[in-house]
């Protein structure tokens, strides 16, 4: 899972006394990252159950996720965050010499954990197991902050900008004119892969390690120059 900034143009324009053309305008690129820790997980997962008849596939599908809830419910993972992803019913067929026999129906129903307590992720993950989860699609790890995170990283996107106008500049012996005439978002924010970390663990659940988030932004930036 990873945080998303939706896409956003600004415009900052500034004649400043010239004429924009070809001959004075050039245009940067500006990349800022920010590292951060993950302090919430959401796992999917959920229960397979399959029979002969649809009702008692149904009923004991129903059966296995009422007992996943109260054994999260025990470990203190409140009602409000255990949400129902997809509910599916799918009929079964073999085929035996080359005919199609109904052998029977599949239930699935998934299950969208949010675990506020990053640490009590494997311990959650290990309770929904223990009461009868069969299926297990994924954890994904998130960061509550991470629009603040991502606003922070454009800061330093916009500065990167700012420092490769100012070296092309002395590069050519001209002079940058501030500030610049556009500012555009390039794409989405994004959080690059997992990096590992130590992760504090109890000895009775299974090891989950949610590493660093780095959470990027990117701007194009066009400035007028002179010299």
């Amino acid at each position: 899972m990873y945080y998303q900034q939706p896409f956003v143009r600004h415009s900052v324009h500034n004649n400043g006394g010239y004429t924009r053309s070809k001959q004075n305008l050039m245009s940067v690129s500006g990349e800022g990252k920010i590292a951060g820790q993950p302090n919430r997980a959401k796992i999917t997962l959920g229960v397979s159950t399959e029979d002969q008849v649809l009702q008692k596939a149904q009923e004991n599908n129903s059966k296995a996720i009422a007992s996943i809830k109260n054994a999260l419910n025990g470990i203190g993972i409140a009602d409000k965050h255990i949400q129902t992803a997809d509910y599916s019913i799918f009929p079964q067929y073999d085929f035996v010499d080359g005919s199609q026999i109904f052998r029977g129906y599949k239930v699935e129903h998934i299950l969208n954990i949010t675990v506020d307590q990053i640490e009590n992720t494997g311990l959650t993950a290990d309770t929904a197991a223990r009461s009868g989860a069969n299926i297990v699609r994924g954890i994904n790890f998130e960061i509550e902050n991470g629009s603040l995170l991502y606003q922070q990283a454009l800061t330093l996107a916009v500065a990167d900008a700012y420092k490769k106008a100012e070296t092309i500049a002395a590069s050519l012996n001209v002079q940058v004119i501030k500030p610049p005439l556009s500012i555009t978002e390039d794409s989405l924010a994004k959080s690059v892969a997992f990096q590992s970390s130590a992760f504090v663990k109890s000895a009775e659940s299974t090891p989950i390690q949610p590493g660093t988030i780095m959470i990027e932004s990117r701007i194009t930036a066009e400035f007028m120059y002179y010299g």
